[in-house]
């Protein structure tokens, strides 16, 4: 075996070239054989036992070869990569130049490799002081928030529909004149202001009474997710059944009491106070540290393969999927909500994407420049984290020696943050 290393005109691209001697091949070829001779069916014998000359007469020497190659090729790929300390970020563009049974296979793979990154100013950085502060007002909202939560919900009389109440109500739709799927619905509650049907619907529940008919004229918007539906007009045939309102509770020491832990109002807006601060603190850290290493980023210049753009983006792709399985939903769903192709969804993303890509380079090289190694004390309290997030033992997930460079990756980028936080010129 043998393979031969050399510059393409791209940046950051190799053309690997690999001779994998004949009898390799013809191992492989013959395993293959053994794998899938029980679904040949010949003439003359039995299911599954014709000799492998005698497949390869009926359908060709060339049956095995694709198979043959996916067999002996991808761990002597792989081997070459690591032996030779190519860091390969992109999947390779396979041509073959040879693949014949009782010849050497011949190959060649373009693939590309982690750009080198020249690192600018990385400790110094100067940016503004972010803090916030709790205010009476952010109380008082935090307040508002539980007083709507432990609200009671009250019948009204002698009255038509105002701004606030809760409504229930029949409708049915219609688009020029055909009823649509979707459009029709017995006893829903809507709280009118809630801005959860089409702009104008509620609007024109106002003023209504008990047990009074109305046709609400609406039109779709153009971003409508249904493109049998965005754009057109459209009449709902309502009835009303009931109008309620939400009684908000006096806030108080008895309302302390009730929706808490504490004693008095005073208790509470202090402990309000104090998570308020805590949510503050966490949310100018995150902002301090994004702000430091767009900083630290900004300057530098790297010319990054398509290969990672692609890889993030399929990334970002899989967790967007991952959000919409949770809320019932799939990928065309979704599109099709938002009016656009795959096509378009990805294009959209390349950017987000190519910045995701610098910003893990950039400190990755950082990391490596500042000798940044995370200590075992730390290796093994996040790995005790995993494992009770994952229910596994520790004991097996340290065998797994991807998922333990994973987390000693995670932890290195973590404290490469810190480090250029604490270098930082904070104003």
């Amino acid at each position: 075996m043998s393979m031969k290393i050399e510059k393409t005109k791209n940046a950051n691209e190799l053309k690997l070239s690999f001779v994998i001697e004949a009898v390799k091949f013809d191992e492989a070829i013959k395993k293959v054989y053994e794998k899938s001779a029980r679904y040949f069916n010949i003439p003359g014998f039995r299911k599954g036992k014709a000799p492998m000359a005698i497949v390869e007469k009926t359908y060709g020497t060339q049956i095995f070869y694709e198979d043959a190659f996916n067999e002996v090729v991808p761990d002597i790929y792989e081997k070459e990569l690591k032996e030779n300390n190519i860091d390969a970020v992109s999947k390779p563009d396979l041509s073959i130049d040879q693949m014949e049974k009782g010849k050497d296979l011949k190959f060649t793979a373009i693939v590309q490799i982690k750009p080198e990154v020249k690192l600018e100013k990385y400790k110094g950085i100067e940016i503004k002081k972010i803090e916030y502060n709790v205010s009476d007002k952010d109380i008082e909202h935090e307040l508002g928030h539980m007083a709507e939560k432990n609200a009671r919900v009250v019948n009204v009389e002698g009255r038509p529909v105002e701004k606030g109440d809760i409504t229930v109500i029949d409708f049915e739709g219609s688009v020029d004149g055909v009823k649509f799927e979707g459009g029709k619905a017995e006893g829903h509650e809507l709280e009118i202001g809630s801005n959860a049907f089409i702009p104008g619907f509620e609007d024109q529940i106002i003023g209504m009474k008990v047990e009074e008919e109305k046709d609400v004229k609406v039109k779709f918007p153009d971003d409508y997710f249904s493109e049998d539906l965005k754009g057109k007009d459209a009449v709902f045939k309502v009835k009303l059944h009931e109008i309620k309102k939400k009684e908000l509770p006096k806030i108080d020491d008895e309302f302390a009491k009730d929706a808490s832990e504490f004693d008095t109002l005073k208790e509470l807006k202090n402990s309000i106070k104090e998570k308020l601060e805590e949510e503050n603190k966490s949310r100018a850290k995150f902002e301090t540290e994004e702000e430091v290493v767009k900083a630290v980023c900004k300057d530098v210049k790297i010319d990054i393969p398509s290969g990672m753009i692609d890889t993030e983006i399929d990334n970002m792709v899989k967790e967007v999927e991952s959000r919409l399985n949770y809320q019932g939903m799939n990928m065309e769903m979704y599109l099709n909500m938002i009016g656009k192709t795959m096509t378009e969804f990805r294009k959209e993303a390349e950017e987000q994407a190519r910045d995701s890509v610098k910003t893990r380079l950039v400190l990755e090289a950082i990391i490596k420049e500042e000798k940044i190694e995370p200590s075992e004390e730390k290796v093994n309290d996040r790995l005790k984290e995993m494992a009770k997030i994952y229910g596994q033992s520790e004991e097996d997930l340290k065998k797994n020696e991807n998922f333990m460079e994973f987390i000693k990756s995670n932890l290195a980028q973590e404290e490469v943050v810190d480090f250029l936080v604490k270098n930082a010129k904070i104003k």
